[in-house]
């Protein structure tokens, strides 16, 4: 499998585009808006996009779901069933983050944990990983060890807990007992920043390193 992060939005947030190296087949998670910046990179790399991968549904990461599945006929798989009040919700927070107007849209798919989601020969493992959100959810790729972990986690950070719904505890839950495990030489893809790896994070992350437990 291979990848491409796409910046987005004025939150500078990571949508990525996956795709399967055997057919060419792509996938892209998190497409909060640019969409003109999304589908220039589908062309650059010369990939067939099939579906919308969300890990949550705050609006730099969902907000231009609806507009690129219908415009490329996409489903949307993602992200779970909790964050449906925040797709409800879309309007409201692109009103609140002075972000152009967005549709409310339905997934075709909710997920839960233990999920898989497909494209072309490429199998992602979807874990439920609340605190942020109560759906969120991260997709795992095993043979590439490489996680889309959304805002769960980042370099030296974590997701904030102070929206609606938002836990602290459960975040940090979902970090040590259900990312870390995966092993220390995971990479993962966060919402916003730089790329790190869970090791690095156990190792010096003020919040969840496991001197701090």
């Amino acid at each position: 499998m291979k990848y491409r992060i796409i910046p987005v939005t004025p939150f500078q947030q990571n949508c990525t585009l996956l795709w399967c190296e055997q057919t060419r087949k792509a996938a892209v998670v998190d497409p909060g808006g640019d969409l003109a910046r999304i589908k220039a990179a589908v062309a650059e790399e010369g990939v067939e996009l099939e579906k919308i991968l969300l890990t949550h549904a705050h609006i730099d990461h969902a907000g231009g779901s609806a507009a690129l599945a219908r415009d490329l006929s996409l489903t949307i798989e993602g992200p779970g069933r909790d964050d449906e009040f925040w797709i409800e919700g879309l309007p409201k927070q692109s009103q609140m983050f002075g972000f152009p107007d967005v549709e409310v849209f339905t997934p075709d798919r909710w997920l839960e944990d233990g999920d898989r989601v497909r494209f072309g020969e490429v199998t992602l493992e979807v874990i439920h990983c609340p605190g942020h959100t109560p759906g969120h959810v991260v997709f795992y790729h095993r043979p590439s060890a490489l996680a889309l972990v959304g805002d769960v986690l980042f370099q030296g950070s974590i997701g904030r807990t102070d929206f609606p719904r938002g836990d602290h505890a459960t975040l940090i839950r979902s970090i040590r007992e259900k990312l870390f495990p995966l092993g220390d030489e995971i990479d993962f893809i966060p919402g916003h920043g730089p790329m790190s790896t869970f090791g690095l994070e156990r190792q010096t992350n003020p919040f969840v390193a496991d001197r701090f437990g």
